[in-house]
């Protein structure tokens, strides 16, 4: 479903991304861990161009995203939902009204269409009975959740999430992973970049450990918590929370 081949991102002289390779299957969720500055976020957002590689290519159910320009690279977009650590909603539109503008500004929806729809999201993450709120009445688990709702509202082939869950306060972090972990079950292709060592054991099909703009290494739950081969993944678990090491 998505595929990264060679990918290289480069700030001015600064490398952040060395030659990254990385599949993902259709109905697979990745989990991407690795220490704050390792690349992670640069490669999601590579992923649906808000960063330019500086060179490699990303291809999307057989697409070259890479290859898209203007009104094409807009279409494609729409295919790759993105979920960010802050929640970006319309803070003077509704609930409702922010899972409906990009169904009627870029998929073109009639207004019912796009009513009907996010409805569908919003129950589907639990905050229907929300949906004439202002975001600035909602936590932010529930704002995170509408987000997700805004994303899936768009039909999109493969969900990233760029720690969604890192700007909520502990008790909330609970409900936004429950609606990934349903995302799962129903088959919708992820690729998760977080920190929850918890729920990367018990929901991720494969984990990627990246360090220093590399895949250091890849594999299940199992080997890479279990298991690791290399003394930098090793180093990297250790000083984590004792329950993911």
């Amino acid at each position: 479903m998505l595929e990264i081949n060679q990918l290289q991102k480069s700030f001015g002289d600064t490398q952040v991304l060395t030659s990254i390779d990385l599949s993902v299957k259709p109905g697979e969720l990745v989990f991407v861990i690795g220490p704050s500055g390792s690349g992670k976020s640069t490669m999601l957002r590579c992923c649906n161009r808000l960063e330019e590689p500086t060179s490699g290519s990303i291809l999307l159910d057989g697409e070259h995203v890479t290859a898209c320009h203007g009104a094409a690279l807009d279409r494609m977009r729409l295919k790759i939902g993105m979920v960010f650590q802050g929640f970006h909603l319309y803070p003077h539109k509704s609930v409702l009204a922010n899972v409906m503008l990009a169904q009627v500004k870029a998929l073109k929806r009639s207004k019912e269409e796009a009513r009907a729809r996010a409805m569908e999201m919003l129950e589907h993450v639990g905050l229907a009975h929300k949906a004439d709120a202002m975001p600035s009445e909602l936590s932010g688990g529930q704002q995170q959740r509408v987000a997700i709702a805004r994303a899936l509202a768009l039909d999109p082939k493969v969900m990233l999430f760029d720690e969604p869950t890192s700007a909520l306060d502990p008790e909330l972090v609970g409900s936004v992973l429950k609606v990934m972990k349903q995302l799962r079950d129903e088959g919708m292709t992820m690729v998760v970049v977080s920190h929850e060592m918890d729920f990367a054991r018990e929901a991720a099909d494969r984990v990627v450990f990246m360090d220093g703009g590399v895949v250091v290494e890849a594999g299940t739950p199992e080997e890479i918590f279990g298991s690791p081969k290399s003394e930098r993944l090793r180093a990297f678990l250790s000083r984590l929370h004792p329950s993911a090491s």
